[in-house]
């Protein structure tokens, strides 16, 4: 049941419970497993996507190396795996996570009335020094940026910052970015070579990551992330602990893959024959997608009728909604009109994905 916080004239100011803005902040939902030598686009762990056009690559995983007496049990690290020792100007490498600017309406932004949030989160860096973390609006893409000082390297530390919030433009009511955090990894001296003025929005590129250190340079650094939460107010609260499913469903509106890891000969969608080398196939989403989702089918994946047998995929288009999955799939063999038929897990690589992602 959720606890309210109440105010010093006993007026319920706002709901203890539900209240973080981040989601799979504790890293509990990895449904792409390891994902290696990642430049940018979405890792490991759900939700959180890197950001990069420096040569520096990482490799990213679900960890068990979490800060002790948390309450935690996973983490997100990321493996240098490609070391960038001589950054460009405009190199940056950033771990981001995106939120649906409908799910940021409480903030106010583009009033007087602009409410404040906190950001806290445990963080276990390679380097030693300043450490830039920015809130970026997309109300006029303007930036709020604070730095946070790592004192000792690969030693897990609490982080806790407030940002102030942006009265000049509201955010978009809609399924758009509205916010998106940065964690700065690296940065060119485009991004440093201004002034830092801590809690201030800025459009100035320069401003943006003052005295940050390089996490990429040497592929014996990992980084690690985990207990991120954002929250309206000034206070940064005990860490809201959600369910898996609870989580799960959260992420499977922007992403969700079906097989790999059910094991060989697992049904993935059914249909029938549409045509004498088409199957129609379809199955509904587990929630509701923040757009119509795109899909990719993995090598593993083949198609089956009693009559045509076992058949390799030589292409497939989909007629998706933001409710339903349904593939038009061409494959090797004749079938019979009108048979039922399934795709199924044939190896390890067998998986459907679903990708909505902002």
């Amino acid at each position: 049941m959720a606890v309210s916080r109440i105010n010093e004239a006993g007026l319920n100011v706002n709901q203890y419970g539900n209240r973080n803005l981040v989601i799979n902040g504790e890293m509990q939902v990895a449904q792409r497993g390891s994902v290696a030598g990642l430049q940018t686009g979405y890792g490991a762990c759900d939700r959180f996507k890197l950001a990069s056009n420096s040569a520096a690559r990482f490799d990213t995983t679900q960890s068990t190396d979490v800060p002790s007496g948390q309450g935690f049990s996973k983490s997100l690290k990321l493996d240098c795996s490609t070391a960038d020792t001589s950054l460009a100007a405009g190199d940056f490498y950033q771990l981001r996570q995106e939120i649906e600017g409908q799910n940021l309406q409480q903030l106010l932004y583009g009033s007087s009335s602009a409410k404040q949030c906190t950001l806290s989160f445990w963080v276990k860096s390679p380097k030693t020094g300043i450490h830039n973390l920015e809130v970026k609006s997309s109300a006029g893409g303007v930036f709020n940026i604070h730095q946070y000082t790592i004192a000792s390297a690969n030693t897990w530390q609490n982080v806790k910052i407030t940002f102030d919030g942006y009265q000049t433009t509201a955010i978009a009511n809609d399924n758009t970015a509205g916010l998106v955090i940065n964690w700065w990894l690296l940065a060119g001296t485009t991004f440093t070579g201004g002034s830092y003025s801590e809690n201030s929005w800025t459009s100035t590129s320069a401003n943006r990551a003052v005295g940050q250190v390089n996490v990429a340079d040497s592929t014996s650094n990992d980084f690690y992330l985990t207990g991120v939460q954002l929250e309206v107010g000034s206070t940064a609260t005990d860490f809201e602990h959600r369910s898996f499913g609870d989580e799960l469903l959260r992420c499977q509106r922007y992403f969700n893959r079906i097989g790999k890891d059910d094991g060989s000969n697992t049904h993935l969608l059914v249909g029938g024959v549409e045509g004498s080398s088409t199957l129609i196939m379809s199955r509904g989403c587990p929630v509701n997608m923040r757009a119509v989702p795109t899909c990719t089918i993995g090598s593993g994946v083949r198609g089956f009728t009693t009559a045509g047998g076992v058949s390799t995929i030589s292409s497939f288009a989909s007629r998706n909604s933001r409710d339903i999955v349904c593939l038009s799939v061409v494959v090797s063999n004749s079938h019979t009109l009108g048979q039922s038929a399934v795709l199924f897990d044939s190896t390890t690589d067998g998986y459907i994905d679903s990708d909505a992602e902002l």
